[in-house]
């Protein structure tokens, strides 16, 4: 009668799984002390690039992509902002996309003063930019695209914006990484849908997100070791009965 449960929990358990096909890249980084903005440099709300921090951990959003050249061995470049980070605190940035849109991705966090330092980085950081703006919606880029009042006015309670915090920017190369006899989808990659996850360590070793996924594995092994015993133990029962039962048998021969 009890030996009939496991059989039933394994029946059970494929009811509890879900099947997920998507990619993941990523890449693991110290967040910086704070950093002062210069008066003298443009306001970063006006570059327009999507936000990620603590407190807005996920982006969903669609990047361009190409297949890799001479000019761009990597793809097409995309920028985001890491912001309100907590300094010397390990994070983690990963991208996450569909497994139908084949694409390698290369993700690479760059300080302040070297994104601005760095003519290569600067000069994709504007191009991308410009591109981003000119095809948003005026009326709609509120929305689209956060912004804060300027650093200039910050004598205004309501402007949030900080002289200096822990921030980074995100580079993101995507590269289109497929062959396909459609010649549309050779010449013109569609952009791939993906989500952007920042996601912090606790206490710098265990990224936050998988602590659910630990509590799981860790309520499983301990269901299993609880099962296992208990199997072992009817077992020994079953075998012990079989063997009184088999002396008896003996006896009553002789």
């Amino acid at each position: 009668m009890h030996i009939k449960i496991l059989p039933t929990l394994g029946l059970m358990l494929p009811l509890f799984t879900a099947v997920a096909q998507a990619n993941v890249e990523k890449t693991i980084f110290l967040a910086p002390a704070p950093a002062t903005i210069p008066s003298d440099q443009p306001d970063l709300d006006d570059l327009g690039l999507e936000r990620l921090s603590p407190q807005r951990p996920v982006v969903r959003t669609r990047l361009n992509a190409s297949f890799p050249t001479t000019a761009a061995p990597e793809g097409t470049d995309s920028w985001f902002f890491l912001e309100n980070l907590n300094p010397g605190q390990r994070y983690e940035v990963r991208v996450c996309w569909l497994a139908t849109q084949p694409t390698t991705f290369t993700l690479t966090t760059y300080p302040l003063s070297k994104t601005i330092e760095d003519k290569n980085l600067l000069s994709s950081l504007s191009m991308y930019t410009a591109a981003r703006l000119a095809t948003v919606d005026t009326n709609i880029q509120v929305d689209v695209i956060p912004r804060r009042a300027s650093r200039r006015s910050s004598k205004d309670p309501l402007d949030p914006a900080p002289t200096s915090d822990s921030v980074l920017f995100l580079h993101v190369h995507a590269a289109a990484d497929y062959f396909s006899t459609d010649q549309a989808l050779m010449q013109n990659v569609p952009p791939v849908a993906v989500d952007l996850i920042l996601d912090p360590f606790l206490f710098n070793v265990f990224p936050r997100s998988l602590v659910p996924t630990a509590g799981w594995i860790v309520l499983v092994a301990v269901l299993a070791v609880v099962l296992g015993r208990w199997a072992v133990k009817e077992v020994g029962r079953v075998v012990g009965d079989a063997r009184r039962q088999t002396v008896l048998e003996e006896m009553k021969k002789k």
